[in-house]
């Protein structure tokens, strides 16, 4: 049968897909626009599953936060070049993506993934922008965080995001101070908030390797243990961050610039999610 100009140009704003492939799928749905969609769909299906090799290192980080700043949500979409994580309808997606996140409040990635936007679940919609732009496209990080005060830091270009969750606020708006400690965490990339949240794994293998070194040095095995546990303080507070020098102002200890904007304030926890 013959199919339409307009009806080609129907189809490709109903799906955004290309004038050429809406063409097919009326051609082969015989003008039935429900079995265009369907095959529009299927094909977006087997562009992603051609594309699941590729390596998707570009993209964008989307956050959203509760009226109350008490909750917010952080997620990494990828895709494979900057030019696409640029593209208007892969921002709309991510943010899309946070929105659902935020109102459904998925226990992991997967979750995330199977909840519906309209009529489709957001692993479909992913699929048809795949289909449609012709690059792997994924969710590679989601992170829910609620405390007392959780404050986001994007850093410039969106491919870093922070979210800081922050306790002992008494009362007060610590959104700069969450904003300075994020800016830290972006910067710094501290493997805990302090030592008591370092991974026990971590501080095995630290340990193990200042041993390695004590000993390729030549000191005493008698001093191997006391000289570890120095190399390994020292690891704490240049690697986890409330005893790290604070970026702004190297005077003081994000602990002691957290304490000098309101008596008690400290982190609970915080997430850190990058592109690439």
């Amino acid at each position: 049968m013959s199919i339409s100009a307009q009806d080609v140009n129907k189809l490709r704003q109903m799906t955004g897909a290309g004038m050429m492939d809406c063409k097919k799928a009326l051609t082969e749905a015989n003008g039935d626009f429900e079995k265009a969609i369907e095959i529009l769909r299927k094909k977006g299906q087997k562009v992603s599953a051609s594309r699941s090799d590729r390596e998707a290192k570009e993209g964008s980080v989307f956050v959203k936060v509760s009226d109350d700043k008490k909750e917010a949500v952080l997620i990494a979409l990828n895709c494979e070049t900057d030019f696409v994580a640029k593209n208007e309808e892969f921002q709309s997606l991510g943010k899309m993506i946070a929105d659902v996140a935020f109102a459904s409040k998925p226990a992991d990635k997967e979750a995330l993934l199977s909840q519906k936007a309209g009529d489709l679940t957001l692993n479909d919609k992913i699929v048809e922008l795949v289909g449609k732009i012709g690059e792997k496209i994924e969710v590679s990080e989601f992170v829910h965080m609620k405390g007392e005060a959780v404050v986001p830091y994007i850093h410039a270009g969106a491919k870093l995001g922070v979210l800081v969750s922050l306790k002992g606020i008494n009362g007060k708006d610590v959104t700069d101070a969450g904003k300075d400690v994020g800016m830290q965490i972006a910067a710094m990339n501290p493997v805990a908030v302090d030592e008591t949240s370092v991974d026990k794994t971590v501080i095995e293998k630290e340990l193990e390797i200042a041993k390695a070194q004590i000993l390729a040095e030549g000191k005493p095995e008698n001093m191997v243990e006391k000289i570890a546990q120095g190399k390994l303080n020292k690891f704490f507070k240049d690697n986890t961050l409330l005893p790290q020098a604070f970026v702004k102002d190297n005077s003081k200890t994000v602990a002691q610039y957290l304490d000098s904007v309101s008596k008690g304030l400290t982190v609970a926890e915080f997430k850190r999610v990058s592109i690439g």
